[in-house]
C-alpha cells in the first residue's frame, strides 16, 4: 500500500535547500521536506560562555521554535516547553558535532531555526539546513579573513524513520509519525558515524534486529541528504582551503 504522499517506503520526501534565503545572516536556508518548512540562519558573536573564556576555543548553539501558524492550532509565542529545550539541545549537539572548535576560536555561531509550516521532521529539517547555514557563515568568515581555515570536520545530517505494522518508512510526515508503532530520529556525520539516535516505541516493542535496519534506512536517506548539502555548500575538503 502507498503511502499518503504516494511514496515508497524508502524514499524521502522532496528536498529543497535555498540557501543564502536571509540578506542579514552571515549564512542561511531555507529547508523543505515535502511541506515542512524551517528557515535557518546563522550569526556569529565574538564571545563564548563563560565556561570557555580564555579557553581558545568555540561554541556552536542552537535555538528552535515554531511560528504561531506553523502548525494546525496555534502556537503560542515565546512559550519555551521541554520540547523545545530537546529540540535546541540536539541540533546544537549535532552540528557541534561537525566543527573544529579549536580552530573556530573564541568566538560563538548560533543558529536559528524557525518553523514556517510543520508537517513532522522538523527537528530533523533543522538539523540539516541547519548545517548549510553553519557552513556558509564559516565560509563567510574564511572570505573576510576572520578564520585562517574553515573548521568543519564534516558534513552531518538527520532523517526520521518509523515502523508502522511491520513496514519500515523513511522520513515520517505527520500523519505518519502520530500512527507510527515506533519512530526514531538519526543524526549521522557524512563518515557515516552516528551521532545521535532517539528512538520510541508506541504500543509495541521492536527488536535490536528491526533498529539496525532501520538506522541502515536512515543511513540511506542521510547519504541522499548530504549529497544536497555538498551541492548547496561544496565539498569539505575545498571549505577547508577556502576555495
Amino acid at each position: 500500500m502507498r503511502r499518503s504522499d504516494n511514496r515508497k517506503d524508502n524514499q524521502l520526501r522532496k528536498v529543497v535547500m535555498k540557501k543564502n534565503y536571509v540578506r542579514n545572516a552571515l549564512g542561511s536556508c531555507l529547508i523543505s521536506f515535502g511541506k515542512t518548512r524551517v528557515l535557518c540562519a546563522a550569526t556569529v558573536e565574538e564571545s563564548v560562555p563563560p565556561f570557555l573564556k580564555n579557553s581558545g576555543t568555540g561554541w556552536v548553539t542552537a535555538e528552535y521554535g515554531m511560528l504561531p501558524a506553523s502548525c494546525s492550532d496555534r502556537i503560542r509565542r515565546n512559550n519555551p516547553s521541554g520540547r523545545i529545550y530537546e529540540i535546541q539541545r540536539l541540533i546544537g549537539r549535532s552540528l557541534r558535532s561537525a566543527v573544529d572548535m579549536a580552530l573556530l576560536g573564541e568566538r560563538t555561531v548560533r543558529i536559528d531555526c524557525d518553523v514556517i509550516d510543520a508537517d513532522g521532521g522538523t527537528r530533523t529539517a533543522a538539523v540539516t539546513g541547519g548545517f548549510v547555514a553553519l557552513a556558509l557563515a564559516l565560509k563567510d568568515l574564511k572570505q573576510r579573513q576572520v578564520l585562517s581555515r574553515i573548521p568543519l570536520r564534516d558534513y552531518v545530517a538527520a532523517v526520521s524513520v518509523g515502523l508502522m505494522g511491520n513496514r519500515m518508512l523513511l522520513d515520517l510526515k505527520y500523519d505518519e509519525d502520530v500512527r507510527a508503532d515506533m519512530d526514531m530520529n538519526v543524526v549521522m556525520r557524512g563518515s557515516n558515524q552516528l551521532v545521535e539516535v532517539q528512538g520510541t516505541a508506541e504500543g509495541q516493542t521492536f527488536s535490536r534486529s528491526q533498529c539496525d535496519r532501520l538506522i541502515s534506512l536512515a543511513q540511506k536517506g542521510i547519504r541522499e541528504l548530504i549529497r544536497m548539502q555538498k551541492s548547496a555548500v561544496g565539498p569539505i575538503s575545498l571549505l577547508r582551503e577556502g576555495i
